[in-house]
């Protein structure tokens, strides 16, 4: 058996010990110790195409590829090809955009923070109705958390104090899908990372930030270990179930009545979980992988 680890075609610029190559060189030291060859591979242009009609793929001779990018193209047509990916690009799709996510998981007992999204802009001259931000501000008060779609490390992430700061991002913005969402004073710089997979929870941490409103470790926040309770891992495992990951990370805020979702990370760094918790997340990952391939 031979694996594939795709990674972004430009990550050949970090260094080897940051989180977004520890990731695929711990998955392919752990393949290596369970007997499968694995090549840790960028994604270029050259990668798959569409040539004389038919779906072109360069990778050959792999068995399954665990797909470290978000470039839904190149993973539909890796796996148009016949390359097993993990994970999907369906499920990839919904948890790169951060609205779709929570438009998968509504109506199926989630809690999640109340959430409306931007309207799309084309026009530069376009405005925004002040009707626009007295229902946001009547819906969601302040502070008001404001979402990019698209993004992760916690950037993209922004809190409006006021309508003023409120218009200053809605204009700034306006070209770029995003939504606006009830900021849960409860949670305020400190969430929970749960790890999911297979459908099964592998463990939590508790990230709490240097004085931001974001607990990302990478915007400064530290990870410590965390018993989640049982709600918590009953969540977890039903979102990971309903969008179809092989592999996530969840991340939930402290709420009131209990945890509620950020968001789902479908390749969620472990390099700060795996040094706080002391679990082996690439070993269970490369576990899952080949008992789903047999």
């Amino acid at each position: 058996m031979k694996g594939l680890i795709l990674v972004n075609a430009f990550s050949k610029d970090f260094p080897k010990t940051s989180c977004q190559l520890n990731q695929p060189l711990r998955l392919k030291e752990e393949f290596g110790k369970l007997g499968v060859a694995a090549d840790v591979v960028p994604l270029d242009v050259s990668a798959c195409g569409i040539a004389g009609g038919s779906v072109a793929v360069k990778y050959e001779g792999y068995d399954f590829c665990v797909f470290y990018d978000k470039d839904k193209h190149a993973a539909l047509q890796l796996e148009k090809s016949g390359l097993r990916c993990f994970n999907d690009s369906e499920a990839m799709t919904i948890c790169d955009d951060k609205m779709l996510t929570y438009i998968k998981l509504a109506n199926s007992g989630v809690p999640m923070p109340e959430t409306y999204s931007s309207p799309l802009c084309y026009t530069p001259s376009g405005k925004i109705d002040d009707e626009a931000f007295s229902f946001l501000e009547n819906k969601l008060g302040f502070p008001m958390v404001v979402k990019e779609c698209y993004g992760s490390l916690g950037k993209g992430v922004h809190l409006a104090n006021n309508r003023a700061e409120l218009k200053t991002l809605a204009e700034e913005l306006k070209f770029t899908p995003h939504v606006y969402q009830k900021f849960i004073s409860e949670s305020k710089g400190t969430d929970i990372r749960v790890i999911v997979i297979g459908g099964k929870y592998v463990g939590a941490m508790k990230r709490t930030s240097g004085g931001d409103f974001r607990s990302n470790v990478s915007a400064g926040g530290r990870g410590e270990t965390y018993d989640a309770d049982e709600k918590t891992i009953e969540l977890s495992e039903k979102i990971a179930k309903l969008i179809n990951l092989d592999y996530c990370g969840i991340d939930f805020l402290f709420g009131k009545d209990g945890p509620i979702l950020c968001e789902v990370n479908s390749n969620a760094f472990f390099k700060e979980f795996e040094k706080v918790t002391g679990i082996n997340v690439a070993e269970k990952y490369a576990k899952h992988v080949i008992s789903s391939l047999k």
